[in-house]
């Protein structure tokens, strides 16, 4: 077994040359969602694969989509191949989300900037500094001892932000050379800074979008109000029809089929160091709400939910416009738990919305996308190579638990590739992903990459 010694130096020999990478990789504006980063999209993806290619992996990049409907290129590369040991991959994406609203941001999005030891710029935590870890401690073992001492498979997509569309049809092509013993993924959170986490779950979700339909245009509210139906006050019965006076889903059937937390889950929650009112006050919420009989984190990890996402309805100009609105609409997602299913969810919402539409107007529900929650067991040795890893690089060993937002390429990793998945956040939910000032602390992506090349060594000690 080689040494881990050489590993660990080098990676903090290395410090400042890592970040001026992850700046470099910070630079390009690849969001995924505007058309005209398209170009910028595949510079990124080019940069990762050069990375790869230089920390000794044979790297390529998979094109996507079509002639007709390109989509954004698949980074695959592998490590050098050591016959008998354990395959390890590694899912990331280099795409980000759009800037906007770029007046909200205290330096350019895509200038990198360090202030209070964070790097600040679109894409600094979700998901170009934590991805970028994996292959900084691939490079580390490349420089030290020639490469990992284990297999180590990449599959860095460009278009997570966006759907990834394209990513299920690639792993299923792929499916032979993508077969691993674990995979990790690092786009998640830790619990509190300086409180590193491993996920062992994931909420799932299924979204729609909900159109009421009155007049055939908008009228006079003067000459037609109280005559006809409005379609934004039918909307509004709608929507609230959903919850009842304690806060849980009013849909029949919705919690059918929710896992019930265990005892053990529930007093290892409690015993977590979770400040209530820290987390409101970061929230600018008056008031924690939700269904009632659970915490605050039990409703964030293991209660479904449903949440209004936007209302669309008549005139919102300056000033007012006196009118009935010809059309309302409003977007909804749920987020699920393990054992609810998407498309049965969906079915007894649209069933739900159906039965309290008011008459005097018509209601269309379109789907969108659903995928469900997952579980993995956390006491198997993948999992514990990980404590020993992570513990190792930070100090602390990390706390288990579940997260409350849905990455769907886990579900596909663990159907395709039947693997566990290794769910290791670098990063804080404080962090800005999705929003103005997006940041990443240093010493986190520091900590990241040296876990990173210790859980290779821990799992080759597996073997």
């Amino acid at each position: 077994m080689p040494d881990f010694a050489p590993v660990a130096a080098r990676l903090a020999e290395s410090a400042e040359a890592n970040r001026e990478a992850l700046f470099e990789l910070l630079h390009i504006p690849s969001v995924s969602a505007n058309p005209d980063h398209r170009g910028d999209c595949r510079a990124a993806a080019e940069w990762v694969r050069d990375f790869l290619a230089n920390a000794g992996c044979t790297a390529e990049l998979i094109d996507t989509g079509s002639a007709e409907e390109p989509g954004h290129p698949i980074i695959f590369a592998k490590s050098p191949r050591i016959d008998g040991a354990p395959t390890l991959l590694v899912y990331g994406h280099y795409d980000v989300q759009p800037p906007d609203p770029l007046d909200l941001w205290t330096t350019p999005p895509f200038e990198p900037t360090v202030r209070d030891g964070k790097v600040y710029a679109r894409g600094a935590t979700d998901d170009k500094g934590q991805m970028l870890t994996h292959p900084l401690a691939v490079a580390a073992w490349h420089a030290t001892h020639g490469g990992p001492p284990v297999n180590v498979t990449f599959v860095i997509e460009g278009e997570e932000e966006v759907g990834s569309d394209h990513l299920d049809a690639f792993l299923e092509s792929h499916r032979e050379e993508l077969a691993c013993d674990a995979a990790v993924i690092s786009d998640t959170s830790q619990f509190a800074e300086g409180v590193p986490a491993i996920c062992y779950g994931l909420r799932g979700i299924t979204a729609c979008e909900v159109t009421v339909t009155g007049p055939k245009a908008d009228l006079h509210s003067g000459l037609f109000g109280g005559s006809v139906r409005n379609p934004a006050n039918a909307l509004a019965t709608i929507l609230a029809s959903l919850h009842d006076a304690e806060g849980r889903v009013a849909v029949d059937g919705f919690y059918d089929d929710v896992r019930d937390l265990t005892p053990e889950e529930r007093a290892a929650w409690a015993a977590l160091p979770f400040d209530e009112q820290g987390f409101l006050a970061a929230t600018g919420s008056p008031a924690l709400t939700g269904e009632a009989g659970w915490t605050t984190l039990e409703r964030r990890w293991a209660r479904p939910t449903c949440d209004v996402n936007g209302i669309t309805a008549g005139y919102q100009g300056p000033g007012p416009k006196t009118i009935v609105p010809s059309k309302a609409s409003a977007k909804l997602t749920f987020r699920l738990v393990p054992d609810q299913d998407p498309d049965v969810i969906l079915a007894a919402v649209r069933q739900h919305i159906e039965r309290h539409c008011p008459a005097g107007v018509t209601v269309a529900v379109k789907p969108y996308h659903g995928t469900p929650g997952v579980m993995f067991e956390p006491n198997t040795p993948p999992f514990e190579a990980a404590k020993r890893a992570i513990e190792a690089a930070f100090g602390t060993p990390p706390v288990m638990i579940r997260g409350g937002g849905s990455i769907p390429v886990v579900r596909s990793l663990g159907n395709t590739l039947n693997c566990p998945v290794l769910l290791l956040g670098w990063g804080l939910s404080s962090d800005g992903l999705h929003s103005p000032d997006e940041h990443f602390s240093l010493d986190a992506f520091q900590r990241g990459a040296l876990a990173s090349a210790r859980l290779m060594w821990e799992l080759a000690q597996e073997a």
